[in-house]
């Protein structure tokens, strides 16, 4: 006879006259949703299951990606961002304004298609949504001076 482990309903403990879920580790954030390659069904966390994130990223940067961001973020480049955000693990803009958030991706201050480098000083560790908000500001500023 197989026995089902029962699921445990989450922790409530009361704090000053409020409420908060504690919620077991093992739970998922969000349901997993169909790998979006072509004819597979697999369930997973992301766009592509496993088997085809790979593929679906040599597909990208060799169909859609240009060539010479392809030669400026190749292994070289992974290395260097690796180490970076093993030495400085939280985002910077986050913690100037007081928020403690997991770094996840490292941002040039001044571009390398503008002539910035590699180096230490010219890199940032932020968290995703900082990194989207400087990414589209920039990008705004250099289509605005390209209106005027």
């Amino acid at each position: 006879m197989v026995t089902k482990k029962r699921r445990e309903p989450p922790q409530v403990r009361k704090r000053g006259g409020s409420f908060a879920f504690l919620w077991r580790a093992d739970m998922p954030y969000k349901p997993k949703r169909p790998c979006s390659f072509p004819g597979c069904g697999r369930l997973t966390d992301g766009r592509f299951c496993d088997e085809h994130r790979q593929a679906a990223e040599l597909q990208y940067n060799q169909y859609l990606r240009d060539s010479d961001t392809n030669k400026r973020y190749g292994r070289a480049w992974k290395k260097i961002r690796a180490r970076f955000l093993l030495r400085h693990p939280l985002c910077e803009q986050c913690r100037s304004e007081g928020r403690l958030t997991a770094a996840e991706e490292v941002h040039h201050r001044l571009p390398l298609a503008n002539g910035g480098t590699n180096d230490q000083d010219n890199l940032m560790a932020l968290c995703k949504s900082c990194h989207s908000k400087i990414t589209i500001g920039s990008t705004n500023s250099r289509q605005n001076s390209h209106a005027k």
